[in-house]
């Protein structure tokens, strides 16, 4: 049985991921952390999905419950993840991280434990999320920069970064599509007197806003017709049991790395 160790426990996906913890055959809830200042430390991880006492109390001490015989899957905030992996680097556990919104340093920063954690690290866990990047790759490998390519993207009022991670995981596969770097042709705001859109230029948009979970289009706009592949998520269930899956797919990883989840699913790459 895989021991899983549930990060940012008292939060939507936390409890999301409690829920698929429980629900998924061969897997155990081993700990549940939250930050120091929850009102849930000392209770038991069970109550909080509404599944009664499970036996596993929420702290907020890391060290009490990562060992080499866990997984974390933690999505929490740039900061805790990478605390979180200096400990799992220091213990030998794994992790599956679904963090979003890191900056290049602290990106450098998770790579660099790739050394010596095994993980799984995506912006998103859904396997029609993964399945739509391979869906845009062949699309604007075939396309190129006959067509205009924006990305718009809604996420509810709480979320605090923006593009959102799968925004970005898309715009890394229409690039890689086109055979270029994102960051040369990206495009992430507009305002006032932008003068003409340059070609090749890959536009995002963010919306947040009421509960929405996740909706996602990537639209290119040619002369005459318009190609959009849209994912729309309806229920966190959808990230929390992908996240689950890469952790049992972790479980046979003996080597250190990072790994994402079209590694989990046996896509193969273009």
């Amino acid at each position: 049985m895989q021991k899983i160790v549930v990060t940012g426990a008292d939060g939507r996906m936390g409890r999301a991921i409690l829920e698929a913890v429980f629900a998924m055959d061969g897997v155990e809830l081993s700990g549940a952390l939250v930050k120091r200042d929850s009102p849930y430390i000392g209770f038991d991880a069970g109550e909080l999905i509404g599944r009664g006492k499970l036996g596993v109390s929420i702290t907020d001490d890391v060290k009490s419950v990562l060992n080499s015989n866990v997984t974390v899957i933690d999505f929490t905030a740039p900061s805790a993840t990478l605390a979180h992996l200096a400990i799992a680097a220091q213990v030998g556990c794994k992790m599956v991280i679904g963090t979003t919104g890191f900056s290049e340093q602290e990106l450098e920063q998770l790579h660099h434990f790739g050394g010596n954690v095994s993980m799984v690290f995506a912006g998103n866990y859904s396997v029609g999320v993964n399945l739509s990047l391979q869906l845009l790759r062949l699309a604007s490998s075939i396309l190129g920069n006959s067509s205009d390519v924006e990305i718009i993207e809604a996420h509810h009022k709480h979320k605090v970064d923006a593009p959102s991670g799968t925004a970005l995981m898309m715009g890394h596969a229409v690039a890689d599509g086109r055979g270029v770097q994102l960051n040369d042709v990206a495009v992430y705001s507009r305002e006032g007197i932008t003068g003409a859109r340059e070609e090749g230029a890959i536009g995002f948009s963010a919306i947040r806003g009421g509960d929405i979970v996740g909706e996602h289009t990537v639209m290119f706009a040619s002369e005459g017709e318009r190609v959009e592949i849209t994912h729309k998520a309806s229920s966190r269930q959808t990230f929390a049991r992908g996240a689950v899956r890469a952790a049992k797919w972790l479980r046979e990883k003996r080597e250190a790395g990072v790994f994402d989840m079209e590694d989990v699913l046996g896509f193969k790459r273009n």
